[in-house]
């Protein structure tokens, strides 16, 4: 009788906590990934790669959109993994985590157990001090969100994710995925990453560097500097910085950033600015009510006045002209 063989050793071993209110789309790139590159055909079996999703109450934990995702194991039982995987959600003032999922956190890091943090489950590490001294990812999105909770640190957010040592940042969204093949990459390998992608319609794995899709513009910017440039406007709107600034920030001179602009988009980094802020000041006058004043303080504008001529200039159109253009809200459906 042929001895069977034992099966293979696991590779590469994950384990995800899922905050409460969790970023469904962000766990299901990551995991995904995993799933995709643990078996050698298209059958799920969690043969190179094995994940599990912990809990300290075993209750089915509600994501963002509402969608629940039921625990596994319970952290008491956890066992043996390479990575823990910190899922945030919503901000709010909510605790995301329970003071035993918080202790779990702190002791799987003490053990040198690399940690992940997936959207805003960078800010759970952060608040815990578990960031200290390294360098972490937060989407452009939530840039000003972690300023003005941590208003000493200084996050990457222009770019998808950040591996500095034992710590793993992501921004979220799709960069969770190519953060997932990066680490199937080193454990598992480059064919097993590439075809997780493939098999997810993502044509090529991508490097932490590759700068993060920011606020749609007109038109898009395909220089990686200039994308850059870009998303250092997005997430400096109420107090704009200067050209000489957003360059030196990036390492590079001024006309050197200026003349990118101009090849890549056409227009000056000033003129790009600009829109950005006109974008942004025109959304919250259809979307908010926001005062005049308000607005025009919020998008980097001195008064009401300075908003008012700007529009004017360049979309031909008062805030007032503006705000009456919207639709009107819906009427309320009757019960069924």
């Amino acid at each position: 009788m042929t001895p069977v063989a034992p099966p293979p050793q696991k590779r590469l071993r994950v384990a995800f906590l899922l905050a409460d209110q969790f970023t469904l789309s962000a766990f299901a790139n990551f995991v995904d990934v995993l799933r995709l590159a643990a078996d050698d055909a298209d059958k799920s079996r969690p043969i190179l790669c094995g994940w599990t999703v912990l809990s300290d109450g075993m209750e089915a934990v509600r994501s963002s959109c509402g969608v629940k995702v039921q625990p596994e194991v319970p952290l008491r039982r956890a066992g043996a993994f390479d990575y823990l995987v910190v899922v945030g959600g919503l901000i709010s003032d909510r605790a995301a985590f329970s003071p035993e999922a918080m202790r779990f956190i702190a002791d799987t890091a003490a053990r040198g157990v690399p940690l992940v943090g997936l959207c805003t489950g960078v800010f759970t590490l952060q608040a815990a001090g578990l960031l200290q001294g390294y360098r972490c990812c937060v989407s452009w999105f939530h840039h000003q969100d972690f300023l003005d909770r941590f208003e000493h640190e200084t996050p990457v957010s222009d770019q998808i994710f950040v591996v500095d040592r034992d710590r793993l940042t992501c921004s979220g969204g799709h960069g969770a995925a190519h953060l997932a093949a990066f680490l199937v990459q080193r454990h598992v390998g480059q064919s097993a990453a590439t075809k997780s992608l493939n098999i997810m319609m993502i044509e090529d794995a991508l490097s932490g560097q590759r700068a993060q899709p920011g606020q749609m513009l007109a038109r898009q910017a395909r220089d990686e500097l200039v994308k850059r440039a870009v998303l250092k406007m997005q997430q400096n709107i109420e107090q704009p910085l200067s050209v000489d600034d957003i360059a030196a920030a990036l390492g590079t001179a001024r006309r050197t950033l200026e003349r990118r602009f101009q090849s890549d988009l056409g227009q000056s980094p000033r003129r790009i600015y600009l829109e950005i802020r006109l974008d942004r000041a025109t959304a919250r006058l259809r979307g908010t009510e926001q005062s005049v004043t308000e607005i025009a303080l919020a998008c980097g504008f001195c008064d009401a006045p300075h908003l008012a001529r700007s529009l004017k200039s360049e979309r031909g159109l008062t805030p007032g002209e503006i705000r009456s253009a919207r639709p009107a809200p819906a009427e309320a459906m009757p019960p069924a």
